[in-house]
């Protein structure tokens, strides 16, 4: 009985915006960290929603078996070990909802940077888990991407800024509350004893996903001014901004290496197409005239997707993310980023378009 509620429950979640998929791995988390009894009370919230998206306590309780006091007990049990995020409803009522890939899972885990033994346990757990494949299906199921890189501060010109949305600055001033969490991929890699000297405490949420990290204590409130700070030394550090993959609604920011994350490191090692994981808007180019060789940029590269061939640097355009990391280290300003001519320059407009787009595409809606 255990082991089908357990089998119900990953079936369950692989049927979601961003849907975990299904595998053997998955099981050993969830039992890991839930009891048969709270994987019954998980199957009661509803699936084939987007990330964020809550349903109130009257609406779980009128399927519930449960007492509406028991069952409430138990929500706020999940809840409280950052298993199910929540918000109110636009009645005012208290809801859940189940985490989603990227957003929640298995970053609730890892968000506030704490080394304890369910940590690492975890740490090992959600690396055997995300392997290439699930990864992939994860982050790459749909033909609109989720999440999209924007070009770190200063190296989109006058005449690109007609898309503002492509500057960090027009997510920012968009935002009303701030929050920062540990990076949710470098701290489970240094866990599992992973070298990397990037910062750790540099994860951005806005709003919504940003009261929740407070209001659990995964993160820490910030000024919008500490949040350019935040910007700042994550460019300083070589960093590379993404977003969700919307011009309006942007719930975080992510600071990515190529040493432990997800998408950056899947296309330094070449083990994920580009365009499979990644809205990618921008591509890198050379000023051959101003350019003297000296090689700065191919050190800086998060993806290494610059050689040298000859006198100058040559960007392999399957792989190159359009970061613009390389941009403020090239010292005659030979290094440029320019729009990409081959795919839609525009985002979708806000985050539930997105999501909607999204579980269209995989046939959940």
């Amino acid at each position: 009985m255990c082991q089908d509620v357990f089998d119900r429950l990953a079936l369950h979640l692989s049927v979601m915006g961003m849907g975990l998929p299904n595998r053997e791995d998955l099981l050993v988390i969830l039992k890991e960290n839930l009891s048969p009894e709270e994987a019954e009370v998980a199957l009661l919230l509803p699936t084939k929603v987007m990330p964020l998206e809550v349903a109130g306590l009257s609406e779980i309780a009128a399927d519930s078996p449960y007492e509406k006091e028991e069952l409430e007990k138990i929500l706020e049990s999940l809840s409280e070990r950052g298993l199910l995020y929540t918000a109110t409803t636009a009645s005012g009522e208290k809801g859940y909802a189940l985490h989603q890939a990227g957003m929640g899972f298995p970053q609730t885990f890892f968000w506030s940077g704490k080394d304890t033994p369910h940590a690492q346990k975890m740490a090992g757990l959600m690396a055997k888990y995300f392997n290439r494949e699930v990864t992939r299906e994860a982050f790459g199921g749909s033909e609109t991407k989720p999440y999209r890189y924007i070009p770190v501060t200063g190296t989109v010109n006058p005449e690109q800024a007609v898309y503002p949305y492509h500057m960090m600055e027009s997510v920012l001033e968009k935002a009303k509350i701030f929050a920062v969490t540990h990076c949710a991929c470098r701290v489970p890699f240094k866990l599992k004893g992973g070298k990397c000297d990037h910062p750790l405490e540099v994860c951005l949420k806005y709003d919504d996903m940003a009261q929740y990290v407070i209001d659990k204590g995964l993160g820490r409130q910030i000024t919008k001014e500490e949040a350019y700070e935040i910007i700042k030394l994550s460019e300083e550090a070589g960093l590379v901004h993404f977003v969700d993959n919307a011009v309006d609604g942007v719930k975080h920011t992510c600071n990515c290496c190529g040493c432990a994350c997800w998408n950056v490191g899947s296309i330094k090692r070449r083990k994920i197409p580009r365009d499979v994981l990644m809205a990618t808007y921008f591509m890198r180019e050379t000023d051959e005239g101003s350019c003297t060789g000296c090689g700065a940029c191919i050190e800086v590269c998060p993806v290494n997707a610059i050689s040298i061939e000859g006198d100058f640097p040559v960007v392999d355009e399957e792989w190159c993310i359009g970061c613009g990391v390389c941009i403020p280290k090239c010292p005659t300003e030979a290094a440029k980023l320019r729009l990409r001519t081959d795919v839609n320059q525009s985002p979708t407009a806000t985050f539930k378009e997105l999501y909607t787009k999204i579980l269209k595409e995989k046939g959940l809606r």
